[in-house]
């Protein structure tokens, strides 16, 4: 994806502000949007926020697991089943 051609100032945005957020809804691109010449924020429909949001919180997990992992803070999958039905068994 290119973000040079999602790039506007913020003069575009408080003239068009209805269409801008139309557009980002049906393109699901983000838009760059710059003051004096320089990048100053990015905006993005809902739904790729939550899914950029979904993504993060997946990816921070995975970290976690590497890092039990090379902490060598693993049990045996047998163990961890075998505790869980015990406790789903004595509640």
């Amino acid at each position: 994806m290119r973000y040079s051609s999602q790039v506007k100032p913020i003069s575009y945005l408080k003239a068009n502000a209805a269409e801008v957020l139309s557009q980002l809804a049906e393109r699901r691109e983000p838009l760059v949007i710059t003051q004096n010449g320089e990048a100053k924020a990015v905006l993005q429909d809902v739904a790729s926020y939550e899914q950029t949001q979904e993504t993060l919180a997946l990816l921070k997990i995975l970290a976690l697991g590497n890092q039990e992992v090379a902490a060598d803070k693993l049990k045996p999958a047998s163990e961890v089943i075998a505790r869980l039905r015990a406790r789903r068994a004595n509640p």
